[in-house]
């Protein structure tokens, strides 16, 4: 299984188009635009999940700098979240 991270996309793209455009190389388990909670609106990227690995780096060759929709998107194997464990506020020395 792969993650692939899509960036720069359209702010009219939905979850279904992704998907669309990942599927010509291979299974796609799930693809996410991600949205703003408040408005609800594209934030510009998104995530697709694919089963096979091989599959994945071949629809990464392929869309990685090409045309969606007037806008060039960028396409690369999602890195893990990194996690911030300074949540601010006063801390005890003891």
């Amino acid at each position: 299984m792969i993650n692939i991270y899509v960036g720069n996309l359209p702010y009219s793209q939905d979850d279904q188009g992704l998907q669309a455009a990942f599927e010509a190389f291979g299974e796609v388990k799930s693809a996410k635009v991600i949205k703003d909670m408040a408005t609800g609106r594209s934030k510009g990227f998104g995530f697709v999940e694919m089963s096979d690995k091989d599959a994945g780096m071949q629809a990464i060759e392929a869309l990685n700098d090409s045309d969606m929709d007037g806008r060039n998107i960028r396409v690369n194997e999602a890195r893990p979240r990194e996690r911030n464990n300074d949540r601010g506020g006063f801390r005890s020395r003891f």
